[in-house]
């Protein structure tokens, strides 16, 4: 069941994030010395809170039997475009389809709130979600190379 975040449930939400995000940590070597910005290391519930009351992001949250195993929440930078920020699941619940749901929830709820594009970003080196991205109709738009992340920046976008 995908139902909207409430600040009770921030602890868990910091939980799901920063363990699903350690994976690419772990599989492209970075850490909090190296890239301290990167979503594994710099997620806390007081980045959760700027961004409910500061940016006005609706978050969201994919409960299984009452547990939270999938994450994701909306940024809206311009009129008619939104961000998909954070989308992720637990390493236990993964090729359950489950990001999948939250990925068409996230379109779903983008357009109900007049958005016609969806932006994101990804670690351009993981190949793997850019694909999983590609797959679902989302275009790769460029790259940028960011002092504070060890990383490349992959930027992606679909009409919706």
């Amino acid at each position: 069941m995908i139902r909207q975040i409430v600040r009770e449930d921030f602890p868990e939400c910091v939980e799901v994030i920063r363990k699903s995000f350690m994976t690419v940590a772990e599989q492209f070597d970075l850490t909090p010395e190296n890239t301290p910005a990167f979503t594994a290391f710099a997620t806390d519930e007081e980045k959760l809170r700027y961004w409910m009351d500061e940016q006005h992001r609706p978050m969201y949250g994919c409960f299984l039997d009452g547990r939270l195993v999938g994450y994701y929440n909306l940024y809206f930078p311009e009129d008619g475009e939104c961000e998909l920020g954070s989308l992720c699941v637990l390493p236990h619940f993964r090729h359950m389809k489950i990001g999948e749901e939250l990925l068409f929830d996230s379109m779903k709820k983008a357009r109900a709130l007049g958005c016609s594009k969806m932006l994101l970003s990804i670690v351009e080196e993981n190949t793997v979600l850019r694909k999983w991205y590609e797959q679902h109709g989302f275009i790769h738009t460029g790259t940028r190379k960011y002092d504070f992340f060890k990383f490349t920046c992959g930027y992606m976008e679909k009409e919706l």
